[in-house]
């Protein structure tokens, strides 16, 4: 589908862009566009694939624009077949203090890029978002859900030939910018002691790989408002330290409990019990279809349901969890351990 095509990353210079990127610029897409407002990060960018893939770099094109600024960004998305919006604040705790700043990027910014896709007719996008979206706590997942509400809402008043908008909802993808891998292991080379805020909290446990497979499958199967979600397995906190001490042969580093930060929580949900009642098991995924009834409820009037009752949610405390010896046969597959 991506032959000859022109695909725009919105924050295409982040851990998800670069996966994107790394994935698709060797096969027989046309373009790939990285839009983002770091300067820096996008001549760093440029100059590793320059090096790694130079067949490939002139594929790559980027554009200094904010989300935030629909003026900014337009230009970008002429000419485009199909866009992954990245862009987004996602560090819980900053978005904790600056909630304000969160809304204008991941709800107002979102909308400004469904509004560039419709003006110039691309044909899909996929939205990202987070576990943190289903019964948000922090004002993180719920700037992201009510990304995910007004992606639908705005399905809603387009039909199938006009750009389809879909969502793909992620856990936790290892070793991306930010996360707790990386720290852990800048931790144990500085002989610090490991600091984990909840031995255990529970955390879904993906790829970035398998992320990036979660994208293909949404543009290749998502129809209007569809949210597509990835099956995976899941591991506390203190089996991933544990593990990663262990593949480090560091086993007399110290793990110190810090305490629960801003806005954490015990357990994550991928698929809320509201969502399963509707939710498609496609075997390795969920499709959660759009909700399409119109707001003339009392024609459902008489056409009420008990499955809430005996739906359950897909949460990081009841999907598999991963022992220390299976995390760390995973934690072996990751570029940082190699």
């Amino acid at each position: 589908m991506f032959k000859d095509k022109v695909l725009l990353i919105t924050g295409g210079t982040g851990s998800f862009g670069n996966a994107v990127a790394k994935r698709f610029l060797t096969g027989d897409i046309r373009e790939i566009r990285i839009l983002s407002r770091d300067e820096k990060k996008q001549d760093d960018m440029r100059h590793e694939y320059q090096q790694k893939y130079p067949e490939y770099a002139n594929k790559l094109k980027f554009y200094i624009g904010d989300v935030r600024d629909p003026k900014s960004i337009d230009y970008a998305f002429k000419g485009v077949d199909y866009v992954f919006h990245a862009a987004a604040l996602k560090q819980v705790p900053s978005c904790e203090f600056y909630p304000i700043e969160a809304v204008k990027t991941n709800i107002l910014g979102s909308d400004n890029v469904i509004d560039a896709c419709v003006r110039h007719g691309v044909k899909k996008a996929i939205f990202l978002s987070t576990d943190k979206a289903a019964y948000p706590i922090n004002a993180m997942g719920m700037t992201k859900a009510l990304m995910e509400k007004n992606v639908i809402a705005r399905s809603r008043q387009l039909s199938e030939n006009d750009t389809v908008l879909c969502l793909t909802r992620y856990g936790n993808v290892m070793a991306s910018r930010g996360s707790v891998i990386p720290l852990f292991l800048e931790q144990i080379e500085n002989d610090q002691p490991i600091t984990v805020t909840n031995p255990n909290m529970t955390r879904f446990m993906m790829s970035l790989d398998e992320a990036v497979e979660l994208v293909l499958f949404a543009f290749q199967n998502g129809g209007q408002g569809d949210l597509f979600v990835q099956k995976a397995p899941a591991a506390t906190i203190g089996t991933l330290a544990q593990a990663i001490v262990e593949l480090k042969g560091k086993e007399d580093t110290k793990v110190v409990n810090i305490g629960t930060r801003h806005g954490e929580k015990l357990y994550e949900v991928l698929v809320t019990k509201e969502d399963m009642i509707k939710a498609e098991d496609l075997g390795d995924y969920y499709r959660i279809p759009a909700d399409n009834r119109d707001l003339n409820y009392d024609r459902y009037i008489s056409k009420g349901t008990d499955e809430l009752d005996s739906a359950e949610e897909y949460n990081s405390h009841n999907t598999k969890r991963l022992n220390v010896e299976e995390m760390k046969e995973i934690l072996k597959k990751l570029d940082l351990f190699r």
